[in-house]
């Protein structure tokens, strides 16, 4: 009996730590650690950052699956604050710590918006964010490593022949306003080369090639506006809700840094 209530004890024990480590790696805060102090200045200067978590919340896995296609969802969760009408997104320990500048016009408000980001070391995932009352800082801590340097997927004939193709697909109304709510998603084809990837055959460093410049519009109004670097993944991914203005349309501009410009206009129609 005694060994009996022993075992049970401790299987209890071991049921409490795991429950709390679970919970912990839900809560999955900020760290103290990392390199934010040397860059806090360069990405905000002087700004005072408020306390992100009343009115946006970031998600991101604490162990990611691929370090080079890792999800970020940023949502704002108080719908009556403010509209956020720019944001920035950095990963602290990545070569390009600043992922994407982004600006957001008012059909985007309350702000849900999520994409797929290169991490290259165990590092802070933040968001800065401001609205009319201030900015903002939230942010998770993302247990992944070797993102900016991972092997492109496709040959970069192939990945090159397919540059460009931009596919639009919506998702339907989110809810009953006088302007629906729906959610979309923007696919582009690219291989968005960090310049930290090797050829596969010749083992020589592939140059920098990404898209740096995206405008997303419904008829003539400005969804958003994001200026990128080498974090944002290959064959990049935005999917996000929008208030939806009557336009049958959404049309996408993308530049990439060897000047080449992408545009498509495409209708908005319903998919699930």
């Amino acid at each position: 009996m005694k060994a009996a209530a022993i075992i049970s004890a401790f299987v209890v024990a071991m049921q409490v730590q795991a429950t709390g480590s679970a919970l912990a790696e839900t809560a999955n805060p900020l760290t103290d650690t990392g390199s934010w102090v040397d860059l806090r200045d360069d990405i905000v200067g002087d700004v005072e950052l408020l306390d992100g978590s009343s009115i946006i919340e970031v998600e991101a896995p604490y162990r990611a699956n691929d370090a080079a296609t890792v999800p970020i969802i940023i949502e704002q969760t108080d719908a009556d604050a403010p509209q956020i009408t720019s944001a920035t997104l950095v990963v602290d320990e990545n070569p390009a710590p600043v992922v994407a500048e982004l600006e957001f016009g008012t059909a985007m408000h309350p702000l849900k918006m999520e994409m797929r980001v290169r991490v290259d070391q165990y590092s802070n995932v933040r968001l800065i964010a401001s609205n009319s009352e201030g900015t903002y800082m939230d942010g998770r801590f993302v247990k992944a490593s070797g993102g900016c340097s991972a092997p492109a997927t496709r040959d970069p004939e192939v990945a090159l022949a397919s540059m460009g193709l931009i596919k639009v697909r919506h998702f339907g109304e989110q809810g009953a306003m006088s302007l629906p709510r729906r959610e979309a998603q923007i696919m582009i084809r690219h291989p968005n080369y960090s310049g930290l990837q090797r050829d596969q055959i010749t083992q020589l460093f592939i140059s920098a090639h990404f898209i740096n410049r995206l405008e997303v519009f419904q008829g003539d109004e400005l969804l958003f506006k994001l200026e990128g670097g080498i974090s944002i993944s290959e064959n990049p991914v935005f999917r996000f809700d929008y208030s939806d203005n009557g336009s049958p349309d959404l049309t996408v501009r993308a530049e990439d840094t060897d000047g080449n410009v992408f545009e498509e206009t495409l209708p908005k129609g319903v998919q699930s």
